[in-house]
């Protein structure tokens, strides 16, 4: 047991986990195959709306990262984080005014939108069955 507090350092800064990593990959490819799936059986603005999707979620989630970076780097120092809450939800506001522009001016369908935004979650999904799966296969407990 330690007797100061001292902050924890996180790992090199290039580095990211296997699962961020795997997650990431899947959302890129569930977000391409759900966007040839959509074009082909619905229509092509449809497989445009979720392509569109996809990369709003990665912008999301690149900028959610890039946030929280920041605010616990700043916190690791001992410096109290200087992110307001309206910068923290301008995020929010930024992709709401995005979504609002895509449904008001029907470019291309919302629902194909809000289904290739949906991606990450898809996608974590899909990794924790693999990794289900690979438990199973591999003999080792949950």
């Amino acid at each position: 047991m330690r007797d100061e507090n001292e902050p924890l350092r996180s790992p090199a800064e290039g580095v990211m986990p296997d699962s961020h990593r795997r997650i990431l990959i899947l959302m890129g490819t569930l977000g391409v195959i759900g966007s040839i799936a959509g074009g082909s059986f619905v229509s092509p603005l449809f497989g445009g709306g979720v392509l569109i999707g996809i990369g709003l979620a990665f912008v999301n989630y690149y900028w959610l990262k890039y946030s929280l970076r920041r605010v616990f780097e700043n916190a690791a120092d001992g410096e109290r984080p200087k992110v307001s809450a309206i910068r923290y939800l301008a995020r929010y506001f930024s992709l709401a005014l995005v979504i609002a522009v895509i449904f008001a001016t029907d470019l291309v369908p919302i629902i194909a939108v809000i289904l290739g935004l949906a991606g990450f979650g898809f996608a974590v999904v899909a990794e924790g069955i693999i990794r289900i799966f690979c438990s199973f296969l591999n003999g080792k407990e949950i």
